[in-house]
Formats: C-alpha cells, structure tokens, sequence
C-alpha cells in the first residue's frame, strides 16, 4: 500500500464494452455466428482510475453512468479496485457503450454511443470543485465533452493542480486547453495527428522535433507513448527514451490508460518523470500479458518485481 498522499482525481468517460468473437466481420445486412461473448467495464477515464487504485494509490473519479442495467456492474468495478465513487453521478437513459465485434484475424468493428458520458457538464465539475481542490493531479481524456474538458482546464490552472491530458481519441483542441497542460501523453497515432504529420510512425531521430512541435501548442511537458517501442519523455528541455520491456503481449487494449494511470502515480510519488514514464511502462507491459481492459490492470508488487527482475 501506498502511504496516503493528495489523490489522483480523474474526469472521463465510464463505459461498458460488449464484445462478441466472430470468425469475420459480418458485411451489410449480413447475420453471422459468433463463437464467445463477453462483457467488460471500460471506457479510457474509468480503466485510468482502475490503473490507479490497483496500485494501491488514493483515487476519485468524476464521471456519469446511465439508469441501465450496465451501471451497477460499472460503479463495481471501480469500486473494486479502490477508487472513489462520489463524484459519479446518474444520468437518465442510457451509459456509454461499446460493441465491438472481433474476427479471428484480430480484425475489429466497434460502435460507441457516448450516453451519459456526453452529458458530463462543466456544471458537473462545478458541483465537485471540492474533489478537483483535494488532487494532487488531475487526469482527462477526450471521450467527454470538449466543453467540458475546457472548463475542466480553466478549473485546474485557477486552483493550482496539474493537468495530465491523454489526447484521445484525437480532435482538434483549443489553445485555451493546450497552454493549460502540465502533461500531454498522446499515443503515435495521436501525436501525428497533433504535431500536424502525414505518418504515424515516428522515427527514433525525429521524436525530439514531435515533442517540440507539441510544446509549442503550449503544453508543459511531452510523453510519447510509443507501444513495444517504448516512451520518450520531454520536459524542461531535456529529453529521454525509455526503452521497452521484453513481453508477451495477449492484449493490447487499455496499456495506454494503464500508462497514463501509473505514470500520474509515479509523479506524485516524487520520482523524476522518466523514472514515473519507466514505472509506468512496466504496469503497461505487465497489462499487455492479460486479456481485457480494466481486468488487466497490474499491483504495485507485479510492477515493482518486474522493475526489480529488469535491473538485474
């Protein structure tokens, strides 16, 4: 466990994700049959919470889930793994779904309906202002409203408490949000997408000129999260690779918002932030090696041991 420090407060989206296995993706108009089928609690904000408080780190969570049957099963799991509940409120209708279908050749086709995750208001944060005064670091996404992502900022500059913004899925963003980020983390996809770049795979020279080209949007500091590459960290002029660690991955789903969840508890840990982008790397190995999202969320002992194995 963890000793108690300011908590990680994170404001996103709560999800389920229905996914059923297929030997194909079925065309227009066409009815297949599937072979599994199974339910996950998801959603970038909720699986970033779950990263947290299965490490053992005090974390809440800002977010809203709907009056359908998935809710209970979506508040559970977070509840589960030890994070606060108090700023997740009901909204009528719906919760944010995902239904994903998944042939045999890992080929996939998902539907999201947002729910009650668009109707998560800046009146919202408002209303838990003393949850966002109590953090440490925030930590967001962009499967909420950009509205309320802006107005999130606002609140987090005014009070006094870092920003963390996991770019994602990617849109184009204000600079009234951009200069308003301690930590920008986006994937490769997203850092093309950001730094205005027809290709998605940035080469080992070219990371360095990525990162500038992000901070000059005005964000702090850059955390390029590049997968079996590993990451490269950017802040204060200084950069630094962080090299991969040799797994065998099953899943891929949520290592990102595993990162992004171990690499805020890393920094409110008082490590140096490549030394937080190195914990959290080895919580996204570890998260890589297990089937499902949240589920795969590893604990302060499995990361700490594969750190411990990997400096040897």
């Amino acid at each position: 466990m963890i000793a108690a420090k300011k908590p990680i407060v994170v404001v996103g989206s709560i999800n389920i994700d229905l996914v059923a296995n297929t030997e194909r993706i079925p065309v227009g108009g066409e009815t297949i049959s599937g072979h599994d089928f199974q339910i996950h609690a998801g959603g970038k904000g909720a699986n970033q919470a779950v990263a947290v408080g299965r490490l053992g780190y005090p974390v809440r969570m800002i977010g809203r889930v709907g009056t359908d049957a998935f809710a209970a099963q979506m508040r559970s799991s977070l509840t589960s793994a030890g994070v606060d509940v108090t700023g997740v409120a009901t909204s009528e209708g719906s919760s944010g779904v995902a239904v994903i279908v998944v042939a045999n050749n890992g080929e996939n086709s998902i539907v999201v309906v947002s729910g009650a995750n668009a109707l998560l208001t800046p009146q919202d944060l408002d209303a838990n202002i003393e949850i966002i005064r109590s953090a440490g670091l925030v930590l967001t996404q962009l499967e909420i409203s950009l509205e309320t992502v802006e107005h999130l900022a606002m609140l987090c500059t005014r009070e006094g408490v870092p920003l963390i913004l996991d770019p994602a899925p990617a849109r184009e963003l204000p600079s009234s949000i951009l200069k308003r980020v301690v930590w920008f983390t986006p994937n490769e996809t997203e850092a093309a997408f950001f730094a205005d770049r027809s290709t998605n795979k940035t080469e080992s020279e070219e990371l360095s000129q990525v990162a500038r080209e992000l901070m000059s949007k005005g964000v702090e500091g850059v955390v390029l999260k590049l997968g079996a590459r590993g990451a490269f960290v950017s802040v204060n002029g200084i950069n630094q690779w962080i090299a991969p660690f040799v797994v065998n991955a099953v899943d891929t789903t949520a290592a990102g918002d595993c990162f992004n969840g171990v690499f805020a508890v890393g920094l409110l840990m008082d490590m140096p932030p490549a030394e937080a982008a190195r914990f959290a790397s080895a919580a996204a190995a570890i998260s890589v090696t297990r089937a499902g999202a949240q589920p795969s969320m590893p604990s302060l002992a499995e990361v700490e041991s594969l750190l411990a194995h990997s400096s040897k």
